[in-house]
């Protein structure tokens, strides 16, 4: 049996007739009512624990969430979970899921890019495949997956490169997982390494006990100040996960407020606004990553700045807000 816990998205909008905007309208009666074949793919429960659009979207949700998802997943006579979202923050929904959940069991996250207004609307479809993958063997121990347009992505990979296509996912360096073929799963390949530790006092299939949620992104810009990080710092953010160029290089107005901030045990870490490679110290110029990197700022492989912060929320979490200790895990997680 597959539970389908619903969280609102796209996939639950029509149009308002009076404003001409999409809007949450559907609970997760109506949209199951929309998918006739759906019991033709597997037994299903279904919960409605939102109706969000992918926007409203909070660490703090994603927490509760995670919960509720290890609940589920708990229950010996379910064997996977589909969770509806809002395309807009799938892939940082799907990445925490992915870091806080302890299961083998597959967990689908699924959307829509079109509403039930459109004629092409495409929840109907990714639902079922959603689904499919859901029930397939062979997707245990994916980790967290994002199903949409008959594709398979990894968490950690998976990001959206289009605004409106039904075709907005992918994962521009690896390639998806697999893919729904005429109803049938075909896995390609397996996704990295989820973390190995695991905190014994957090709740049944969650890693930790807490998050960090005090975690801001600043992003780099040619000519620009220090004033973003310095806000940030004076702000109270316990870490900041910097978006910088190429390789991992900023701006050298910067490196003295970076260097400031991780002396006050502030966490940073360094990912390129590239969509595709990894960060390095490899330039050794003011604002370099070989800079950064002797100023204490973590390098964060291919992770994005959004998949950084949501693992520092999560490693200072763990760690009872030590920075180093911190630090120490993200760096394993490359």
């Amino acid at each position: 049996m597959i539970g389908i816990l619903f969280t609102g998205g796209t996939i639950s909008m029509r149009i308002d007739p009076a404003t001409g905007g999409a809007v949450p309208a559907l609970a997760a009666e109506d949209i199951v009512a929309l998918v006739p074949d759906l019991p033709k793919i597997c037994a299903f429960e279904i919960e409605e624990f939102s109706r969000l659009p992918g926007p409203h979207v909070t660490p703090e949700h994603m927490w509760r969430l995670a919960k509720r998802a290890a609940a589920w997943l708990d229950r010996p006579d379910v064997d996977g979970l589909v969770i509806t979202h809002g395309t807009d923050t799938i892939e940082e929904t799907a990445f925490m899921l992915d870091l806080l959940l302890t299961t083998d069991k597959p967990v689908i996250l699924v959307g829509a890019m079109r509403t039930v207004s459109d004629p092409s609307w495409d929840g109907p479809a990714n639902l079922l495949n959603a689904a499919r993958v859901a029930a397939a063997p062979g997707a245990r121990g994916l980790g967290v997956v994002v199903v949409m347009d008959e594709h398979i992505f990894p968490a950690r990979e998976v990001t959206k490169l289009h605004t409106e296509s039904s075709g907005s996912f992918a994962t521009p360096e690896f390639g998806p997982l697999g893919m729904v073929d005429g109803g049938d799963v075909v896995i390609r390949r397996r996704p990295m390494p989820r973390p190995s530790w695991h905190d014994a006092g957090a709740e049944p299939g969650i890693r930790v006990r807490r998050l960090e949620t005090r975690v801001d992104i600043v992003q780099a810009f040619t000519g620009m100040t220090d004033k973003p990080l310095r806000h940030a710092i004076a702000d109270g953010a316990k870490g900041l996960a910097l978006v910088a160029f190429g390789r991992g290089n900023v701006p050298p107005t910067i490196v003295p407020a970076i260097r400031e901030a991780v002396a006050a045990g502030v966490l940073v870490t360094v990912s390129s606004r590239s969509l595709a490679g990894r960060v390095s110290a490899r330039y050794g110029y003011d604002g370099g990553g070989l800079q950064l990197r002797d100023a204490g700022a973590i390098l964060s492989g291919d992770l994005s700045a959004a998949q950084a912060r949501l693992l520092q929320m999560v490693t200072l979490g763990y760690t009872n807000g030590d920075p180093a200790a911190a630090a120490e895990l993200i760096q394993s997680f490359q």
